[in-house]
C-alpha cells in the first residue's frame, strides 16, 4: 500500500478507512506508515496506512460557468 500511495504523490485522491471515515485531499507525502493529505483549506490530515481500506483517484470534472453540466 505505501508503494501505491507514493505512486499517487501530487494527485488528489479520497482515502476510505473502515465504514465511516473518509478523507480526501492532495498526497503530500507518504513516510513511516503515515500518510500526509492536504485538503482544499490546506488542513493537513495523518492517516496511518495500516488503517486504509479503499483509495480512489480523483479527477476533477471542470465546470464551465453558464452551461449546465
Amino acid at each position: 500500500m505505501e508503494e501505491l500511495l507514493k505512486q499517487l504523490m501530487g494527485k488528489k485522491i479520497d482515502v476510505t478507512c473502515g465504514t465511516n471515515a473518509a478523507f480526501r485531499g492532495d498526497v503530500m507525502d507518504v513516510k513511516t506508515g503515515v500518510l500526509y493529505l492536504r485538503d482544499e483549506d490546506d488542513k493537513v490530515a495523518y492517516v496511518a496506512i495500516d488503517k486504509i481500506a479503499v483509495v480512489f483517484e480523483i479527477t476533477d470534472q471542470h465546470s464551465r460557468p453558464g452551461f449546465i453540466v
